[in-house]
Parts: structure tokens; C-alpha cells; sequence
């Protein structure tokens, strides 16, 4: 498992469910390049327990993201279909109806495998058949793409751990400050609070400015 911070997110194409119901075949992050920040979240699979647990969270605060210009975009290894029918299932009956960001469908597993939170990889046994050593599903990966499509945060969670979402609109709001102002988030740094002058290693002139 790499570290992606700092470096391009991996670019692709797949099928996604849109506005809650909707299925696009060529889905792609490179639409928001120039325009928007994006929090990319993988989840283990549709029709469990967290998993709608933090697809709701999301949700809740979906309005709080799109206010900072920011797109909350979901991936997992299921198919649209799959997902397409969750989204139908109310809430209350441990359904996702209501959900309207995008979610990916990674059946090749390939963006999941790119983005480095693959539970599992692949190997030949002594026939030199390929088998799976593992799940093959996603951990709870949660990465911060800025407006160039480069990485700036990353956090992956093993499945029982549920992720926090203020968190993550922190995390934005830290990424934003830094590019407006030219100065550094300190530990527990919330929006509206003062910065710190980067005399070091000149990151936030950088952010700022790239």
C-alpha cells in the first residue's frame, strides 16, 4: 500500500450511479480538474453495516462540502447494478435511498488496486492458476484531491472502523487556508482560527501557488 500525498491521482474511467439513480458508463474524477476539490472515499461493499452508516454521514453533510466547492465522490468493488439497487432500499430498512453523489462501480478492481487500499492481492498457486489472497475489497480509503488532481491527504481505515466526516471537511477547509493564505494548518486547526508563518520547508508558498 503506497503513498499517494503529493503525487497525481490515478486517473480512470468506469461506470458510476449518479444523482441517486442515474448509471453513466465513463465516470471520471479529470471532470473536476480546474474546478473543484474532490474527497474520494472507497467502502467495502454495498448491502452491510458501516458502509451506510458513513454513506449517510456523507450525505448529511453533502451541502457543507458543496459550499466549499468541494465533490464527495464513493467507490467500491460492486457493480452498478448492485449499487443502483441499494440505492433504492430506504434507509430505515438499512438502504441508501436519499444518497445523491456519485458512487464508482470498481468491478475490475482496478481503481481500488491504484489508489493502493485493495484488502487482498492476487498470486499463482504451484499450477499457475491465479488466486486471491484475500477479499478483494476495499479498505475505507479516503483521499483529498485538489483543483490540479494532485493528493493531499490520506487517511485508510481497516473495515470495522468507520470514518469521522467533520474530519474530513476539516481537512478541506485546512487545504483551503493554506492555498489562500500562504500559511500552515497547526494540530487541532479548525476553520476560523489563525494560521502559522512556514519558515521550513516552504510547503504552503507551494500549495499557494501550484
Amino acid at each position: 500500500m503506497g503513498v499517494l500525498v503529493g503525487k497525481k491521482a490515478p486517473s480512470f474511467k468506469a461506470p458510476a450511479v449518479v444523482n441517486g439513480g442515474e448509471i453513466v458508463e465513463d465516470f471520471s474524477l479529470d471532470q473536476y480538474i480546474g474546478k473543484n476539490h474532490v474527497v474520494l472515499f472507497f467502502y467495502p461493499k454495498d448491502f452491510t453495516f458501516v458502509c451506510p452508516s458513513e454513506l449517510h454521514a456523507f450525505q448529511s453533510k453533502l451541502a457543507e462540502f458543496e459550499a466549499r466547492g468541494t465533490k464527495v465522490v464513493a467507490c467500491s468493488t460492486d457493480t452498478e447494478e448492485s449499487h443502483w439497487g441499494w440505492l433504492q432500499v430506504p434507509k430505515d430498512k438499512g438502504g441508501i435511498q436519499g444518497i445523491k453523489y456519485p458512487i464508482i462501480a470498481d468491478t475490475a478492481k482496478t481503481i481500488t488496486e491504484s489508489y493502493g487500499v485493495m484488502f487482498g492481492e492476487y498470486d499463482y498457486d504451484m499450477s499457475g492458476n491465479m488466486t486471491a489472497n484475500g477479499p478483494m475489497i476495499a479498505f475505507r480509503g479516503l483521499f483529498l484531491i485538489d483543483k490540479e488532481g494532485i493528493v493531499q491527504h490520506q487517511l485508510v481505515n481497516n473495515l470495522p472502523l468507520g470514518r469521522n466526516v467533520d474530519e474530513a471537511i476539516r481537512m478541506v477547509d485546512a487545504l483551503q487556508f493554506v492555498e489562500e493564505h500562504g500559511e500552515v494548518c497547526p494540530a487541532n486547526w479548525h476553520k476560523g482560527d489563525d494560521g502559522m508563518k512556514d519558515t521550513f520547508e516552504g510547503v504552503a508558498d507551494y500549495l499557494a501557488n501550484h
